[in-house]
């Protein structure tokens, strides 16, 4: 598939089964977040790649949140089997520094389109993939179980796999009047 069908045929898959992407598939998936737009190559981010045991202990750790939370017995047991949704998640963590010319917000920003491009780099070999955010992208345990700093932001969590349903290969463009102006 070329470049622009991938972008203009973009979508989530949310059902997502084994195989995941291992090795050079991967090792691609993670090199093209790594080309993401970056102003002064302070390549503001940090990618936590979860499989297998590391998706159990993400699932414990959501567990934990939630009990902790107080969050009640129904949250918890979302939480416990939010993970195993699929095979491969990589979590995105914005690591805000210090700038006197590049702020927070665009920091942040870039560490977003990691996220978009790796997700293209996976639906590009055969994958599919949904980006996942939420309250626990902000969540105090989460945070400290993912190795956040005081500084740092999760931008959300890529779940990839390969999806149980085949999608249509084209999607129907969108009415773009209400959002563009030519000035």
């Amino acid at each position: 598939m070329d470049a622009l069908t991938l972008l203009l045929n973009r979508r989530s898959a949310s059902r997502l089964t084994t195989p995941a992407p291992q090795g050079e598939e991967l090792e691609n998936i993670l090199a093209a977040g790594m080309r993401a737009p970056d102003h002064g190559a302070l390549r503001p981010w940090h990618f936590v790649v979860m499989q297998n045991e590391g998706i159990t202990r993400f699932s414990k750790l959501l567990e934990k949140a939630a009990i902790d939370g107080k969050l009640g017995k129904e949250v918890e047991e979302k939480a416990r089997n939010a993970p195993f949704r699929a095979p491969l998640i990589i979590t995105v963590i914005a690591k805000v520094q210090q700038s006197p010319k590049i702020p927070q917000w665009e920091q942040i920003v870039a560490a977003s389109c990691t996220v978009q491009a790796m997700q293209m780099a996976a639906v590009a070999q055969g994958f599919g993939g949904i980006w996942r955010s939420g309250s626990w992208t902000e969540d105090p345990i989460v945070r400290e179980g993912l190795g956040c700093e005081e500084n740092d932001h999760i931008v959300g969590f890529l779940y990839i796999g390969t999806p149980e349903l085949k999608a249509p290969t084209k999607v129907q463009r969108p009415d773009m009047t209400e959002f563009v102006t030519h000035f």
